[in-house]
């Protein structure tokens, strides 16, 4: 295929998979098309013991080290608002985050890489991985052996909000550990025309509410980012009734590991003395989730490079206080992750979220060539 016809061929495969989203651990459908794409390919496909996501390796023509390329490939359970013609098919699911492009993108990059096995100085393992959305895909797939014998990684996110043909690579910190909160308020019940009766949960979870907002503006520095959000809370069934319980939940996102215990504990210590305060119980519940995503300094380099071949405009990103699981691959092996340019309308997770195809075509030469950089470099660590 010339590269029109790569593209055009990319965009049917992205717009297949926007048709047929599927919740995470459920990819099965997108499971079977993605073999399907590689089978074409005459690419031989890993085996693996997890129900969905695809694993195959491509060997260049020289022998040298495993470096693996990672496209995530669940949706969300969102009711798609594009009016596209192409739109979802699943009611209620929707590939709101764009995973469909960085799957199209990874089957873009396994073409080139089969297309030049002789050039290849080592083996490409490739990664579809299903169930990011969730935050532990990336770990089951480590489990399942898949990064065995890999030395690097890549992967890269579309960005909504930087023009297609730019790219964002930092080294060290890109995006935020992400944690989850529940927390349950005792209190007493009573008659709403009679609270001196009662132990009102509700007064006790507005003055938790506040608290918990100091743990940023008061105990973490300035100089550093956390974010403490407090996004569901549920007490009472009328008007006239004091409730007994009250529940909350929220999250908590922060990049340094250090600040992230320190917030954590400061959080324990605010719900205990808030419901000591008020003469109340209260039952935390915590939920760890990916911990912060880190390049490493010596593939964002080869990486930088990579885009710079491609004639992609490299810029700095900001933060993201957003989290990705593939957080986890770089404990286990150097890597880096990307933003890449594609000009939305709307941010992730939104029901009206889009892409600009054009970018599918050159986020896949910029995952081949990545690939090609950490095969011929001697500086990964």
């Amino acid at each position: 295929m010339n590269p029109q016809e790569l593209e055009s061929y990319l965009i049917s495969v992205r717009r297949h998979l926007h048709q047929y989203p599927e919740l995470s651990n459920h990819e099965f459908e997108t499971t079977k098309s993605i073999e399907t794409w590689l089978k074409e390919l005459a690419i031989p496909i890993r085996n693996t013991d997890l129900k969905t996501g695809v694993f195959a390796d491509i060997k260049g023509g020289k022998p040298g080290p495993i470096v693996a390329i990672r496209a995530d490939i669940d949706a969300l359970p969102i009711e798609e608002k594009t009016g596209l013609p192409y739109a979802s098919k699943i009611k209620g699911v929707m590939h709101a985050c764009g995973h469909d492009f960085h799957t199209a993108a990874l089957i873009g990059a396994a073409y080139l890489l089969k297309e030049n096995l002789s050039q290849l100085n080592g083996s490409v393992r490739l990664i579809f991985q299903p169930a990011e959305e969730l935050g532990g895909g990336a770990q089951h797939v480590i489990k399942d052996g898949q990064l065995d014998g890999v030395e690097a990684i890549i992967g890269l996110h579309n960005k909504p909000e930087l023009p297609v043909g730019t790219i964002g690579i930092k080294e060290g910190p890109l995006m935020a550990a992400v944690d989850r909160f529940q927390i349950v308020l005792y209190g007493k019940g009573s008659h709403a025309a009679l609270p001196q009766n009662g132990n009102d949960p509700i007064v006790g979870a507005g003055q938790l509410i506040t608290a918990l907002q100091t743990i940023v503006s008061r105990n973490v520095s300035p100089l550093h980012s956390a974010v403490v959000s407090v996004t569901k809370i549920i007490g009472g069934s009328t008007w006239n009734v004091i409730p007994g319980e009250v529940s909350l939940e929220g999250t908590i996102r922060t990049f340094d590991p250090m600040i992230r215990e320190e917030v954590k504990a400061k959080f324990y210590n605010i719900v205990n003395s808030i419901a000591a305060a008020f003469s109340q119980e209260a039952e935390i519940s915590w939920f760890p989730g990916p911990p912060p995503l880190v390049n490493h300094n010596s593939v964002t380099d080869i990486v930088k490079r990579a885009a710079e071949k491609q004639s992609l405009e490299v810029i700095h990103p900001n933060l993201s206080t957003a989290g990705e699981d593939f957080s986890y691959y770089l404990l286990h092996c150097p890597g880096h992750f990307a933003f890449f340019g594609t000009n939305g309308n709307e941010d992730w997770h939104h029901p009206e979220f889009t892409i600009d195809e054009s970018a599918i075509l050159k986020a896949a030469y910029f995952l081949y060539e990545s690939a090609r950089e950490l095969l011929e470099s001697q500086a990964i660590s």
